[in-house]
């Protein structure tokens, strides 16, 4: 793989994997660990903002001192002290990142922060990825082929989206339009296995409730952390001198009983809208739904042979098993040898049908709406796509780019592209057809336009779907096609790479052009989610802000990482990815940009030029 591909696809193709818990595919191209981190990207034309974040921000309650920063504006987490083998570095609380104005796509005009009419706030989540750790469909063994095919922090993933939601809770008015945060939209992975019980975790995270992250032996963990083989870190054990442990790793007593114990989060006050991902539609994000058995079983596959290993990376590579035979062999051939775990119904795979009921039950509303996003309209066809209002003349798309029969790349059916087209045409009174025609539609309301997916358009492709052979499929390229051919489209926002990455999609006719806002995941460095602003210039462009916000877990872990209560494991959750496979090494001035992006796909104003008028 390595030696057919630009070493920027192959970097992309790996992170692809990593994103989908398939990491060991990368193993197969003889990469080593440090080899799966992104790489730096060359960024074109940005500039500082011309005042400070703190000097544009208007006037609002005392924020929280330091590491409780309210956005990474003011403070971020990073690693002190100095890389080394076998070294652990402890987080510690960093300078701030500032703005940077992004004026690729238009011209940002002198005088704006006065002009400025403010339309929308609201705050993106993504990949959340709340784990189960002890669910015996999960693959960890492909460790065998490389130390970051297996994440050391996912079993505190719940604690850690609870401290996100309470900074949610704590945010006050945005940094640039002073309005409160509307509502919150996932991008997908919410889960992480495509389970029933991890399905019921998400919900009670983001509405409110109890959440006890532990499955099979209700008095007992029973995964890859206590399971004695040294590929995995053992927190608890003192006497082996795991993987994990010899790269510095802590010893932790009472780690993964602390991991287990309920916790219970405040639920989310304002209204949240969801967006399908891979992991939310298939198991593994990238396996068959006929693994249903094997999900709810009582066999936990941890250790294979290294020819089971490869023949599965192999498998995940090509992308070319879409009844994911070659796993479920796997499975079947090493029964005998795989730990014996307490069985769990709850385990149970989700259809579509499944997740939009779950969202539609009265009992998970929360805040609101009831079906976050969904209607019954989406559950009797199993469509899990649906527009929704975000503010006054500001409309949002949320749309569904997985493949149901066992992939983790996106797409989009025929049947998807055109309903997406004709929601486009209703809020356009000016628009272009595929020839680059003009087309007027004078009932249009002419609202901005935001688009939601999970997938960003580099990991869409035309690949059949094996449960829609009817169905052509439809790639990113498609999809920027459609979108610059309607001037009101301003952004298309998502997730899945695990990189904060902004990316101008410019044309020829500047209204048509409109931005891409990749936002990193929050089970991997660097833990964020976006709090993202609109607002109207008053001189023909609109600009969107882009600020990047941490859970509200103390930036420093205990001393003794003897602080096991919901908050130190939020703080652990954050300090163990930190910590991930040559990670540390590839940081520069205290951040790894392959995954951090650089500064203008941070905390970024992204002007574009707005509205039909202009197109």
């Amino acid at each position: 793989m390595a030696g057919t591909e630009p070493v920027s696809a192959a970097v992309n193709r790996r992170r692809f994997l990593l994103a989908s818990g398939a990491t060991a595919a990368a193993g197969a191209a003889g990469t080593s660990a440090g080899a799966l981190l992104p790489r730096r990207r060359q960024h074109p034309a940005v500039e500082p903002a011309a005042r400070s974040a703190a000097a544009q921000r208007p006037v609002r309650g005392a924020p929280r001192a330091a590491p409780y920063a309210l956005t990474t504006l003011e403070t971020t987490a990073r690693l002190g002290g100095g890389a080394g083998p076998g070294t652990y570095r402890r987080l510690v609380s960093g300078p701030g990142w500032p703005l940077v104005v992004r004026k690729e796509l238009a011209t940002p005009g002198a005088g704006r922060q006065g002009r400025r009419t403010p339309l929308a706030c609201f705050v993106q989540f993504t990949d959340l990825h709340l784990a189960d750790v002890q669910n015996p469909l999960r693959t960890e063994f492909l460790r065998s082929r490389g130390a970051s095919s297996w994440r050391a922090q996912e079993a505190l993933t719940v604690a850690g989206a609870v401290a996100l939601v309470e900074q949610v809770n704590a945010l006050g008015g945005g940094p640039y339009t002073g309005l409160p945060p509307a509502f919150v939209m996932t991008t997908g992975d919410n889960v992480d296995n495509n389970s029933a019980i991890e399905l019921e975790w998400f919900l009670t995270v983001m509405n409110g409730g109890r959440i006890t992250p532990n499955t099979g032996d209700p008095a007992a963990y029973e995964g890859a952390q206590n399971s004695g083989l040294p590929l995995y870190w053992h927190p608890g054990d003192p006497h082996l001198r795991d993987l994990d442990k010899r790269r510095g790793l802590p010893l932790i007593p009472g780690f993964l009983d602390a991991a287990t114990r309920p916790v219970t989060s405040p639920g989310l006050r304002v209204p949240w809208y969801s967006t399908v991902g891979n992991h939310d539609d298939l198991p593994g994000g990238c396996l068959s739904p006929a693994l249903n058995d094997f999900a709810v079983g009582s066999r936990k596959l941890l250790s294979v042979s290294a020819a089971d290993a490869a023949a599965y990376a192999k498998a995940l590579g090509a992308g070319d098993d879409p009844k994911s035979e070659v796993l479920k062999a796997i499975l079947t051939r090493n029964a005998a040898s795989a730990r014996t775990v307490t069985a769990d119904e709850r385990r149970r795979l989700c259809t579509p049908h499944d997740y939009l009921a779950a969202h539609l039950d009265p009992a998970h509303a929360g805040a609101g709406p009831v079906g976050h996003g969904y209607t019954q309209d989406n559950l009797d066809g199993e469509r899990m796509y649906y527009s929704f209002k975000v503010a006054e003349n500001v409309v949002g798309i949320s749309i569904d780019t997985t493949y149901r029969s066992g992939h983790y790349e996106g797409s989009l059916g025929s049947d998807q592209l055109r309903w997406l087209e004709g929601i486009l045409a209703a809020h356009s009174s000016r628009s272009y057809d595929a020839h680059g025609r003009l087309v007027r539609n004078t009932g249009a309301d002419d609202a901005h336009i935001l688009v939601f997916s999970h997938h960003h358009s580099p990991s869409m492709t035309r690949r059949p779907d094996a449960a829609r052979t009817d169905e052509p499929r439809h790639d990113g390229a498609e999809v920027i096609a459609l979108l610059s051919r309607f001037p009101n489209v301003v952004a298309w926002i998502n997730g899945h790479s695990h990189v904060n990455r902004i990316t101008p999609h410019p044309h020829a006719t500047p209204a048509r052009s409109f931005w891409e806002v990749n936002t990193a995941s929050h089970v991997d460095y660097p833990h964020h989610a976006r709090l993202i602003e609109l607002t109207d210039n008053g001189d023909g462009t609109v600009s969107l802000f882009t600020t990047l916000v941490e859970s509200a877990a103390p930036h420093r872990t205990a001393r003794d990482f003897d602080d096991l209560s919901a908050v130190g494991l939020a703080s652990l959750y954050r300090e163990v990815a930190y910590n991930a496979p040559g990670l540390a090494e590839s940081m520069k001035g205290g951040v790894q940009e392959g995954w951090a992006g650089g500064a203008g796909d941070r905390n970024a104003e992204l002007v574009v030029t707005g509205g039909p008028a202009a197109g």
